[in-house]
């Protein structure tokens, strides 16, 4: 049997959170009280002002909100009308920072928008307005074709709109950001409606051979103001380190987004109380982040690191826990570091916990800046589940039902003990990694494929932008 030296305060964290409903009042408060918590709404403000007095209560020391200054977007009125073969008008929602639009077009149905596929077809979609699912692994696809991807791709195409279909029947339209890597509003107007009206619309095309519609909207952006808070649990060391955890708290405004993000903002905050309560005196510093506007561009977390650059040697690791409350098959997902695969191997034997371990690589989640300044990151993830997409996530249907308390209790357990071992351990095997080996990391064909679409992306926006 495995030695555990900190059995002692491993129960007491166990005894705590197991026997405590916080976990679920925060998140009940943070949804029922603060809705979305979307960017520029009361509820965003009123929530981070909520976190700050919890963490404070809590015992945690040094808490503060570092304001984010940034573009946002409101919400505006929008409506999708088939103007022939037929006339109807198709519920629909506009994506975040979607221009106003007055468009007429003929839909082009890319299906489940496999990469290859707006390739080979430029030509044909020209023009058009792009119609494309949300469908992950489009014509079996390995890596996550993420809704940016697809938008990025038709708008390079020339396509004059897009229309994203929620691939899951009977959750309604799926919502998420389309704004340029450089924030502001995006080039052509996007829109979502549910699987039921992209597959009537589907079924018209083929009928028809060609379907007009209308888009109208006005949304609009603006700049606006948001909130990361931060709080510490000091290390005594003379050189103390510094061991994150972190999730967004915003969701996305048609929702709650309770799962995805909240589920893992009330693991933050319960790791935080039961370490402040039983973790005594540590070598290292455990710093707790909760971000501003993750969903429309890793906003709080990217100037949190631009911010706080001259400190990220000081970084041990940083933990995400996006969505953490609401993951099944939790598990440890590190951002390909090999050297830390043993040491947490080893933790899950001595903390009698078995959990799963992966490596893997990926830009849509506020790990993300950390790892491109070369932090250790990892998070906690769904381990051994192959991800078909957002289930519920970024639909109206993300609401606090969907949430248990044991899953909110397993990612507050889970990051609790991880974070007070690595707070502890006297050494570490891995350090901040050099530009060239960050690069290196994202050498692999996947990575690129995705980061070389970005880039173009970004250049296509530049050029946009210097012709007008």
């Amino acid at each position: 049997m495995t030695h555990n030296p900190f059995l002692t305060i491993d129960q007491q964290i166990m005894g705590d959170v197991y026997t405590s409903t916080k976990a679920m009042d925060n998140l009940t408060v943070l949804c029922d009280e603060f809705g979305s918590r979307f960017g520029g709404t009361p509820g965003e403000k009123q929530a981070a002002e909520f976190m700050k007095a919890k963490l404070e209560a809590y015992g945690l020391k040094n808490v503060h909100l570092e304001p984010i200054e940034y573009i946002g977007w409101r919400r505006g009125e929008v409506k999708l009308e088939i103007v022939s073969p037929i006339q109807k008008v198709i519920p629909c929602i506009s994506l975040p920072h979607s221009p106003p639009a007055d468009l007429t077009g003929i839909i082009m149905d890319m299906g489940d928008g496999a990469p290859d596929d707006f390739e080979t077809r430029a030509e044909e979609i020209a023009g058009k307005i792009v119609l494309t699912n949300s469908e992950v692994n489009p014509g079996g696809v390995k890596r996550w074709i993420h809704r940016n991807e697809k938008y990025g791709r038709a708008l390079m195409a020339g396509a004059s709109g897009f229309i994203f279909v929620n691939h899951y029947p009977g959750y309604g339209p799926a919502t998420g950001g389309i704004a340029p890597e450089d924030g502001g509003e995006a080039l052509i107007p996007g829109i979502s409606v549910s699987y039921e009206d992209g597959a009537y619309l589907q079924r018209l095309i083929k009928r028809h051979g060609q379907v007009n519609i209308h888009i109208s909207s006005s949304d609009k952006c603006e700049p606006m103001t948001s909130w990361n808070v931060i709080a510490d649990l000091p290390g005594q060391s003379e050189n103390a380190q510094v061991i994150m955890m972190g999730s967004h708290y915003d969701g996305h405004d048609i929702s709650q987004g309770a799962g995805d993000p909240a589920s893992g903002t009330v693991a933050v905050l319960e790791a935080a109380r039961v370490l402040a309560k039983y973790a005594g005196t540590l070598p290292h510093t455990i710093r707790f982040a909760l971000w501003g506007v993750e969903e429309i561009g890793l906003i709080g977390s990217t100037q949190y690191v631009t911010n706080h650059l001259a400190e990220m040697n000081q970084i041990r690791f940083y933990l995400n826990m996006d969505s953490a409350g609401a993951i099944s098959n939790k598990g440890i997902v590190l951002n390909q570091w090999p050297k830390l695969a043993d040491l947490f191997k080893n933790w899950s034997q001595e903390m009698a916990l078995e959990f799963g371990l992966e490596q893997s690589v990926n830009a849509h989640s506020d790990h993300y800046p950390f790892l491109m300044a070369g932090v250790p990151t990892g998070g906690i993830g769904s381990v051994g589940k192959k991800f078909s997409g957002r289930g519920y996530g970024h639909t109206k249907y993300d609401t606090l039902d969907k949430v248990t308390l044991t899953g909110l209790r397993e990612a507050a357990v889970l990051a609790a003990r991880l974070a007070l071992r690595i707070a502890s351990a006297d050494e570490w095997p891995v350090s901040l990694r050099s530009q060239d080996e960050v690069t290196a990391v994202l050498d692999n064909p996947d990575n690129k494929e995705e980061t070389e679409l970005f880039n173009r992306v970004h250049a296509f926006y530049q050029a946009a932008r210097q012709a007008n």
